[in-house]
């Protein structure tokens, strides 16, 4: 096991009956009470994602979308795309016209219609025992009554004072008296808590149909924005068949498109064809291979990935093994290859990963965001709905597939995880940050399956990217003096960072001793916790 890295040191949690692992320990918290009510673990994932929606309201919230991964006991997978569309009356060449090149993130036009909502619903109706009244309680109750801000999350609400200054809605409800609140004040959000007493009680349909969803569409209207109040009342969760490749002994499981799930499955398939036995998972090597696979698999994202309707390759043909040979067949191991030309990585993202497993062995892996920090900065004023930006992953570009149209969903970065052993849930995974999630899917893999760490070393174990504003990578601080020496050497332009790349929760079937290991996000609040 290698934890010879200085990292935040926090140990796995072990559990022998159930366990949830969220970015927020209200959150988990939420998650065991259900699940100690008689609740499974889909009922406390709704739970838990809904009193993130309360007291991350920054990463996420029911302004968002979601995407799930269900692994029943019996090994069945069930995905699902809870991610909305753009306005069926909006197209590229009408921004275009008006002389947009691009959708900015604070533009009204980043806003599509909210998915979460309708995800959560149809993930209790389809797997859970209990409705929205009872899952959606304690968040209700830190939305009326209060929550104290977590560190973290002050950090985050103080870079975004000026995006919510530039928003009536968003200054009333998220600022006080202007301001980011500090570390340990409570924050109220009323509206909010209002807006999810009525979806408690009548269902989704009080949120896309009626008040709330006139609330919203009016804002958005004032401003310029295509989406109708026919846009949101069409939106629904679909079923999806999750796609799979195997990896040292294990079957990984991701979502297809709309979302980047499948480029972690590149990856992974380009890494099965170079032997990393030996190899020091904080070297040169390891990390020079890591990154030259992922600028091979995210130029076929950036050119090819969006609602499949729109593709002109199918997720499967990205699994070819002529392709994928291909693409190992260009990387050297003494040289960087150069940045390749469809290399458009989306910016980076606030989102909030988590995963339940209960006590009859069913896994829950689930992410919701709102893309940015307090998504689009646009809050509907009478139900403190904050909306997401994730229509600014579009693109303008006259033929490319990701091209806005109407009633199209853009390009997706939030994807969950499962993995999965001998027909059962294996490992219910998931890791934050943006454009990052594919690479982070494959790091925490290898980092367990390669090189043997547990579940909170993997997630620990110092992290690499590409970087989204140059050609160089970025290095977490902890990666060795000696790698970013090695790595320059080959050619690649590394500069470090002090913020985070990314975060993640995993869960992991002990199937030798029987029970569950946890691990939870370093870079953030994270926090595991079982019974």
């Amino acid at each position: 096991m290698f934890r010879d890295f200085q990292a935040p040191g926090r140990s796995p949690v072990y559990a022998p009956n159930a366990m949830a692992a969220t970015s927020h320990p209200l959150a988990t918290q939420a998650a065991l009470e259900i699940l100690r009510d008689g609740g499974n673990a889909a009922d406390a994932a709704v739970a838990a994602i809904a009193v993130l929606a309360v007291v991350e309201p920054h990463m996420t919230g029911i302004g968002g979308d979601c995407f799930s991964l269900v692994a029943t006991p019996d090994g069945r997978l069930h995905g699902m795309n809870a991610s909305g569309r753009a306005a069926q009356d909006v197209s590229a060449q009408k921004l275009r016209d008006a002389g947009e090149t691009e959708i900015a993130a604070d533009s009204v036009h980043s806003v599509t219609v909210p998915g979460a909502i309708r995800g959560w619903e149809k993930l209790l109706k389809d797997h859970g025992r209990f409705g929205l009244a009872k899952v959606f309680g304690r968040a209700i109750e830190y939305a009326d009554k209060g929550f104290a801000v977590a560190p973290r999350v002050a950090a985050d609400w103080q870079q975004k004072v000026d995006l919510l200054r530039k928003d009536a809605g968003s200054t009333r409800f998220y600022l006080k008296d202007g301001r980011a609140p500090h570390t340990g004040e409570v924050m109220r959000l009323p509206a909010l808590a209002e807006t999810l007493r009525a979806v408690a009680e009548s269902g989704s349909s009080a949120f896309y149909e009626g008040a709330i969803a006139e609330d919203m569409v009016t804002t958005l209207r004032a401003k310029g924005s295509y989406l109708t109040l026919d846009d949101f009342s069409a939106m629904e969760a679909d079923d999806l068949t999750p796609i799979t490749t195997d990896y040292r002994g294990v079957t990984v499981a991701e979502l297809p498109p709309n979302g980047q799930g499948i480029i972690a499955l590149v990856m992974l398939e380009i890494l099965k064809r170079f032997d990393q036995e030996g190899l020091d998972p904080l070297g040169g090597d390891r990390f020079h291979l890591q990154m030259e696979a992922a600028k091979l698999a995210y130029a076929g994202r950036d050119r090819f990935l969006a609602d499949p309707q729109s593709m002109r390759f199918s997720a499967s043909e990205f699994l070819q093994e002529n392709y994928i040979d291909r693409l190992a067949g260009m990387i050297r191991m003494d040289a960087a290859l150069p940045r390749q030309t469809e290399q458009i990585l989306c910016p980076s993202s606030d989102t909030v990963y988590l995963s339940v497993v209960d006590a009859d062995g069913m896994a829950v892996s689930l992410i919701n965001s709102l893309y940015n920090g307090f998504g689009s900065g646009i809050t509907a004023p009478n139900s403190g709905v904050l909306l997401q930006n994730r229509g600014s992953c579009f693109s303008l570009e006259p033929g490319h597939d990701n091209e806005l149209s109407g009633g199209k969903r853009p390009l997706h970065t939030i994807i969950p995880a499962m993995a999965m052993r001998d027909g059962k849930a294996f490992l219910s995974f998931g890791v934050m940050g943006g454009g990052y999630q594919p690479c982070g899917h494959a790091h925490v893999l290898s980092n367990m399956l390669d090189y043997d760490m547990d579940v909170q070393a993997a997630l620990d174990c110092p992290r690499l990217f590409l970087n989204e504003r140059n050609l160089s990578l970025i290095a977490e601080m902890h990666v060795p003096e000696a790698t970013i020496a090695s790595l320059h050497a080959r050619g690649h332009e590394v500069e470090r960072t002090s913020a985070a790349i990314g975060g993640g929760q995993a869960i992991l079937f002990d199937r030798v001793n029987g029970g569950l290991v946890g691990g939870s996000d370093p870079r953030k609040d994270g926090c595991a916790l079982g019974y």
